[in-house]
């Protein structure tokens, strides 16, 4: 498996099928911890023992591949860590399921642009539905614009890529409801913002300026919030801040460690 990657914006899959079309959720939350015990490896879990029933070799690579490429590459080891740190221990957080959307956005440039063009604007926008078209009218725009990259993605995969992205999220927790999805509320404590903040430099590590990250709306806090959120919150230690009136630059301070005993020592 790969581990230290760098980040490419011009890469398009269709990864999103894999992950969406898995039986819940909890496959992936094995296969990490799997990735992380001494002894064990994801490989083993899919393949050896063959924990998620897959009849077929074909499958079982697919699978394989799938949750290596959409959750198991790390930037760094400072990042790795974060995840080992997040993923191995007993009481589980609730954040997972957001580690689990920044991660992907991170290493995925499709998942990444339908969650910030389609799923994060209407989040925001009030309204309660969300829906196939409101997916498959983005991806039709999105491949006439960009004809350069060649993708020639015919209408099934569009509506296969839709159907995945909607059966994602609603397994994460962000979506509910069968046929008709709608939002559900997504709460961001200030343990979890400055997790965020780690996976945004990920992102875009030579800028310091979170308000002009492209990642920034996954934080799933209003850009009329944002700036008073984290004021507070830097009065904790996590990082340093400076806001000059047009740039909010952050240096964060706190080692990923105690990012993460943070998050597991709430009151």
């Amino acid at each position: 498996m790969t581990e230290l990657i760098s980040n490419n914006d011009d890469s398009y899959d269709t990864t999103i099928n894999i992950i969406g079309g898995l039986r819940d959720i909890g496959v992936v939350y094995k296969a990490i911890e799997s990735y992380f015990a001494e002894g064990d490896s994801v490989e083993d879990l899919i393949t050896s023992r063959n924990e998620l029933n897959l009849r077929t070799e074909r499958s079982q690579k697919r699978i394989l591949k799938a949750i290596d490429v959409a959750f198991l590459e790390f930037f760094n080891q400072d990042h790795k860590d974060i995840f080992n740190n997040i993923f191995i221990r007993d009481d589980h957080l609730p954040e997972r399921e957001l580690v689990l959307l920044w991660q992907f956005s991170l290493l995925n440039s499709l998942f990444r642009n339908i969650t910030l063009n389609v799923f994060v604007k209407h989040y925001f926008s009030g309204r309660t539905g969300f829906s196939k078209d409101d997916i498959t009218g983005y991806l039709k725009e999105f491949l006439s614009l960009n004809k350069h990259l060649e993708l020639k993605w015919s209408e099934s995969t569009i509506q296969t890529i839709s159907t995945k992205y909607l059966n994602l999220m609603t397994k994460l927790n962000f979506l509910e409801g069968a046929r008709i999805k709608s939002f559900r509320h997504i709460k961001v404590s200030d343990e979890s913002l400055v997790l965020f903040l780690y996976f945004a430099q990920l992102h875009d590590s030579k800028n310091k300026n979170i308000l002009s990250n492209k990642l920034l709306s996954l934080s799933f806090v209003s850009s009329e919030d944002i700036l008073e959120r984290l004021k507070k919150i830097s009065m904790k230690g996590f990082f340093n801040m400076n806001f000059n009136g047009v740039e909010l630059n952050i240096e964060l301070i706190q080692s990923y460690k105690g990012i993460c005993d943070a998050l597991y020592n709430r009151s």
